[in-house]
């Protein structure tokens, strides 16, 4: 089965277009467009909101809220909303589908970024946030360059979260025609084309694994080296090194 699935996925037939299917090039276009879409959705509601609620501590029951999201069956909500969003558009588009799959990717992107934003926020040492207010810096202030640089670990383990449900959760895309990866696993099933059906799973098991080493990548370098605790190993001293060997590096002979 393994050598079936290899043979299918290197095959050039189906990284092509023909008249009657897409490729897996253009699939794969189709589910990094809605999970980027969704994404970006549910950050621009879900992080401010969450950076509001951690700094002010108001409306803290809307991330238990949020987490309730969670429980919603993906698939039964998106039948819903297709039936009552898509018989308002007419003609050859793809809106009314679109629409309800971005609401559902959203419902289930937003719970992890909220309540990470929040907890973050919210987990930021107190002194710190004394010392900011004591140099007389503004709410804003201590929340731009003290809470959101000290919360960052914790927002990109939340986004990291997001996005590798968004992208397992995005094959339900095909459940209503739109394509994505989902749609080889769906046709594979119908048709008990097994190398196909789980080539496509393959796939977006693969283009999970290299979205969150993006995000990993992007953590690396977008968390200051002192919330992280990385640092180069030239300036970390070994607990052998002696004090006055250490005091004679740093100190260059006159």
């Amino acid at each position: 089965m393994i050598g079936d699935v290899l043979t299918w996925l290197n095959d050039p037939a189906h990284w092509r277009d023909t008249l009657v299917d897409k490729g897996i090039a253009t699939q794969l276009l189709a589910h990094i467009t809605f999970t980027l879409i969704a994404l970006g959705i549910a950050s621009a509601v879900a992080l401010p909101l969450g950076l509001f609620i951690g700094h002010s501590g108001r409306l803290k029951f809307l991330v238990t809220a949020a987490n309730a999201l969670r429980a919603l069956p993906t698939v039964g909500v998106l039948v819903l909303l297709t039936v009552i969003i898509s018989p308002h558009f007419h003609g050859r588009t793809d809106t009314g589908f679109l629409i309800p799959t971005e609401i559902v990717l959203v419902l289930l992107a937003v719970p992890p970024i909220l309540a990470n934003t929040y907890a973050g926020v919210q987990n930021v040492n107190p002194a710190a946030r004394d010392a900011a207010a004591g140099m007389g810096m503004t709410g804003p202030q201590v929340l731009r360059k003290v809470e959101l640089p000290c919360a960052l670990p914790l927002i990109f383990s939340g986004l990291r979260s997001a996005t590798l449900q968004v992208i397992s959760t995005a094959t339900v895309a095909s459940y209503v025609t739109l394509g994505g990866l989902g749609a080889f696993i769906y046709d594979g099933l119908q048709q008990q084309d097994f190398p196909e059906m789980i080539g496509g799973g393959v796939l977006v098991a693969l283009l999970a694994l290299l979205a969150d080493q993006l995000l990993a990548t992007a953590q690396r370098y977008a968390v200051s080296r002192g919330v992280s605790g990385r640092f180069s190993k030239k300036s970390v001293v070994s607990p052998d090194t002696d004090v006055a060997q250490v005091h004679q590096r740093k100190v260059s002979p006159v």
